[in-house]
């Protein structure tokens, strides 16, 4: 599956899609992660199957949750005479669902997944034939997954690194108006914006920027440094 420039939400949409449309003898898919107590279905081909993921959630138990947690495979092949989930069976009956099937996914870290699949049509269950397709999809789905995990993961990184990297430009920018108005070195020049920071209970950042703006504006505003044993400090533009 490609990913190319899709969100993770997307990518989760399309991975019940394609199992809708390849898996034979299925009418709805949903796909569930459980992570430290945190349970969602997280895509889903049709609200029924929404809807009766939604239901196991709330009573904390079913097919679904059960497969995500034993890591194997959970089959109701009769909704009208299941015994091991006999809440889930008999909503998912009035609902016009025959049988269903949940598969693990296998997710790294402390990820649980399970890939539902639901069957509206014919009495039926699902086939071994399916079973073991849906099984083979869902390695498949499970490595897709990791990777627009994975990637997710770096966009966020990647967007921090740059975020930081433009607050310690503008402090950069910043320190260099207050050496060329005080006559004072690199250093001062920090202890002098972390100071302010300090004082205004403000992100250094955010005093930076004010010291950058300041200056391009051309202001001259008095702003009262700590002592030192030069001479007496010129105003810095932005502090106040």
């Amino acid at each position: 599956m490609y990913l190319g420039d899709k969100s993770l939400v997307q990518i989760l949409h399309d991975v019940c899609r394609v199992a809708l449309v390849s898996l034979p003898g299925v009418d709805e898919v949903s796909l569930t992660l459980v992570e430290d107590g945190w349970i969602q279905t997280v895509a889903f081909t049709g609200s029924l199957a929404a809807t009766l993921d939604e239901r196991q959630h709330a009573a904390g138990f079913g097919p679904c949750l059960d497969a995500a947690h034993s890591g194997g495979v959970v089959r109701v092949d009769d909704t009208t005479s299941d015994t091991a989930y006999p809440y889930f069976a008999a909503v998912a009956a009035r609902q016009g669902v025959t049988s269903a099937l949940a598969l693990a996914l296998p997710l790294p870290l402390r990820v649980l997944g399970a890939l539902t699949l639901y069957r509206l049509h014919g009495t039926q269950p699902f086939s071994a034939r399916t079973q073991a397709a849906a099984a083979a999809f869902g390695a498949e789905a499970s490595v897709v997954l990791a990777n627009a995990a994975a990637l997710a993961g770096l966009e966020r990184l990647l967007a921090r690194c740059e975020a930081a990297m433009a607050s310690r430009s503008v402090i950069e920018q910043a320190k260099g108006v207050i050496m060329s108005l005080t006559a004072c070195d690199a250093d001062e020049a920090f202890r002098t914006l972390t100071t302010r920071s300090q004082h205004a209970n403000r992100k250094l950042r955010d005093i930076a920027a004010d010291v950058v703006a300041g200056a391009a504006r051309g202001h001259r505003r008095s702003w009262a440094y700590p002592a030192r044993t030069r001479t007496s400090p010129r105003p810095v533009p932005g502090l106040t």
